[in-house]
């Protein structure tokens, strides 16, 4: 079968991901992407001037990040909402490994910051080539809507400052930044306070009854006016101010052995950082777009955003909570918005620097706490609340560590909790007995009820879950604790067995020997089956164990039972019971 015209061969496709989506692009879409990149490129000129403080990089460099990277991220990733950029734990990650090395801002610094980054990003792009991307996998969705919810909370505590237009004291922490704001309140400038809240309303306003113009952008023009008209300079409205005008010059970072040694550790942990950053991030956005995110993907997209963008004096980026979630608050429909976003970030910077000075912090403030709004997903909260109480517990743990841990490990947190859920799930697996139906033919077999009669000299139970080392001590002492004298067990619910599962059935097997009783086996998957035929099982379980179908193993397991037993039973249950001839037939 020959390919459709224009449709790009599988490799090319993944080797080009935005050759899907740019096939995509209408008119409407593009213009959504444009006004969402526009805005996006707005909010992230203070952003960006923070981080690189932050990293002890020169103010201009937070900007270069956000301009290369979210390019090449968008370009090669899989989310069609996610930006790249630099956020606030990449920073601080970068500043504590590189400033005991160099003096922050020097040239020195500077260019052990962006080998850093290279080194990172080559430690990414290995992760991606091993196909590590399913490892996000383990990022339960309710670890997403909590780190969602916790993240967006952090996120609108930050600009509470600016949209009161007070200084705090204050760590960065979400406790610390809550003290600050309470010890700070009475000195509330309510002329910010007022464009904070003109940008809120003028932005809900705009999205209820145009909800397809721009209503954030519409809401900084706006605002912004409004606070030139009250006097922005002479009641002290904080402004933006002007930044330096200069594209992302190209640079190649110097690494030697003795660097490379010294930032191998950080260069890991950044890696592996902003992997797990910018996954959760897409994924959380993805739960809103009902789009499918390729973890793998993703691990390139950030992989190649840090190698090219440590070339253009970009440090370290990963997926941005902020400007991701403006983007999509935006109504952006395609990584369009995000390569727009770039590159009216790099026109600003380097034709409109001065007009940055007019826009009021304040009303960046309010467009960001509405954005925070928007991505608390309060649908699946409830759906999550609902499900049980494993999973919210673990929505509620995530959410809790982001407001008084680091993001970055509030995601781990939520993981190994959900691993423990899973592993305890696991490490039992569900072990029910089953009988011949009432009034039924063989093979149908349900679940034995409470009332039903049971055989006294065979049990037959049906294990559903993998028997691995984890689950071997629950299913043993259930094995231990059954008083017939044969155990026949349906295998058809497992998956998976490993040594210990092996052998544990092995021992079960010859201790029941020992006893005169047996155990056996039967509708076993091919692969346990396989497994457990190996020599150093098969050769104490013994052929006699193994039975292709339920039928068949009750026939034969029926003539090795006590006749006086069952001659005395009133039970009943199997067909042999009560047609002994069955037994020469086939079933």
């Amino acid at each position: 079968m020959q390919n459709q015209p224009n449709k790009p061969p599988f490799n090319w496709v993944r080797l080009f991901p935005f050759l899907v989506w740019s096939r995509l692009i209408t008119r409407d879409k593009a213009r959504d992407d444009l006004f969402a990149g526009i805005t996006n490129a707005v909010i992230v000129l203070p952003q960006g001037v923070a981080y690189a403080l932050i990293a002890g990089m020169p103010p201009e460099y937070g900007l270069y990040a956000a301009i290369i990277p979210a390019i090449i991220a968008a370009l090669f990733g899989s989310s069609w909402h996610l930006i790249s950029g630099p956020t606030a734990a990449l920073s601080i990650v970068v500043f504590t490994t590189v400033s005991p090395l160099a003096t922050p801002g020097s040239t020195e610094f500077i260019n052990l910051v962006l080998a850093l980054t290279l080194m990172a990003g080559l430690f990414q792009l290995l992760l991606a080539f091993f196909r590590f991307g399913t490892l996000v996998n383990f990022v339960s969705h309710s670890v997403v809507v909590g780190f969602t919810t916790g993240a967006a909370i952090v996120i609108a505590s930050s600009q509470i400052k600016n949209i009161l237009g007070i200084s705090i004291e204050s760590n960065g922490a979400f406790l610390s930044t809550w003290s600050g704001v309470f010890s700070a309140a009475h000195n509330t400038n309510f002329y910010a306070l007022s464009v904070a809240a003109v940008t809120v309303v003028t932005c809900l306003i705009f999205k209820r009854l145009l909800p397809r113009w721009p209503n954030m952008l519409i809401a900084m023009i706006i605002s912004s006016v409004f606070a030139w008209w009250l006097g922005a300079n002479e009641h002290s409205i904080a402004l933006v101010g002007a930044i330096p005008g200069s594209l992302p010059p190209f640079m190649f970072p110097g690494i030697d052995s003795s660097v490379f040694y010294a930032l191998a550790p950080g260069a890991i942990a950044i890696g592996l950082l902003g992997l797990v950053e910018a996954v959760s991030i897409a994924r959380s956005v993805a739960t809103r777009s009902h789009q499918s995110i390729n973890g793998n993907q993703e691990f390139y997209g950030q992989a190649l955003s840090n190698i090219i963008g440590s070339l253009f004096s970009s440090y370290a980026s990963s997926g941005s909570f902020t400007r991701t979630g403006v983007n999509f608050s935006s109504g952006a429909k395609t990584p369009l918005a995000a390569i727009i976003a770039a590159i009216s970030l790099a026109v600003i910077v380097l034709l409109f620097s001065e007009m940055t000075r007019f826009i009021p912090i304040p009303s960046m403030a309010g467009l960001l706490l509405v954005v925070s709004y928007n991505l608390i997903d309060f649908h699946h909260i409830r759906l999550i609340f609902r499900a049980g109480k494993s999973e919210f517990a673990v929505l509620i743990v995530t959410f809790a560590a982001t407001l008084v841990m680091a993001l970055e490990f509030a995601i781990y947190l939520g993981v190994i909790l959900s691993l423990v859920f899973y592993l305890k799930r696991t490490s039992q697996p569900n072990i029910v007995e089953v009988l011949p139906a009432p009034n039924s033919s063989r093979p149908f077999f349900g679940i034995a009820s409470v009332t039903q009669p049971r055989c006294p000299q065979l049990k037959i139970i049906r294990i559903e879950g993998s028997l691995f080392f984890g689950s071997v001590n629950y299913v043993k002492d259930y094995l231990e604790s059954i008083i017939e004298p044969n155990v026949l067990i349906i295998g058809d619910g497992m998956n998976h067995i490993d040594i210990a599962g092996a052998e544990m059935l092995m021992r079960e097997a010859k201790r029941r020997q020992n006893m005169g009783k047996a155990l056996y086996l039967t509708n076993l998957k091919k692969q346990v089956n396989e497994y457990l035929r190996r020599e150093e099982y098969f050769g104490s379980l013994g052929e006699q164990v193994f039975f292709q179908s339920k039928g068949e193993a009750i026939r034969k397991i029926y003539d090795q039972l006590d006749r006086d037993i069952c001659d005395r039973c009133s039970s009943r249950i199997f067909k042999e019971c009560n047609s002994p001839s069955v037994n020469s037939q086939s079933h």
